[in-house]
């Protein structure tokens, strides 16, 4: 589960994102990993269509596969599969709190793609999810001291 303070840190909306054909995998992650429920109409598949979480109050993300995705951005072209384009970052308030969630997202299927440990912006673990969309985790310890 997103702890308090990530859940007020993670104020902004993220609707870009493709997800694999396995949306039953990333359904499963983004609940094991974070404790989010997915939000909307189920679909015959037991998951909802598009596949939601809500973040926070103000921010969700929305986990669309690639080729369904251009009711949402139109000619725009998207970036090619495992190509990441962005990092999305959030915080957990100790050093130990990153270390679970970076524990809890492996343990669900995620990549660790950096553990945690301490670098010079400040102790962060990274990972990729199931569809290999980055996830910093960034101590909130750091600006207490």
């Amino acid at each position: 589960m997103l702890d308090p303070l990530a859940r007020r840190r993670l104020d902004w909306g993220v609707g870009q994102g493709t997800c694999g054909p396995w949306r039953q995998t990333s359904c499963e992650f983004y609940r094991d990993a974070f404790g989010l429920d997915p939000v909307g109409e189920t679909a015959d598949d037991g998951v909802p269509e598009p596949l939601q979480f809500d973040l926070n109050d103000g921010a969700r993300i929305m986990l669309v596969p690639a080729g369904g995705f251009g009711w949402v951005i139109g000619d725009h072209q998207v970036a090619e599969a495992g190509t990441s384009k962005c990092v999305v970052s959030t915080t957990a308030e100790t050093d130990a709190a990153v270390d679970d969630l970076i524990a809890r997202a492996g343990a669900a299927g995620a990549t660790i793609v950096t553990g945690p440990g301490s670098q010079p912006w400040g102790y962060v673990g990274l990972f990729a999810d199931p569809d290999g969309h980055l996830w910093m985790v960034v101590s909130a310890a750091q600006h207490r001291d």
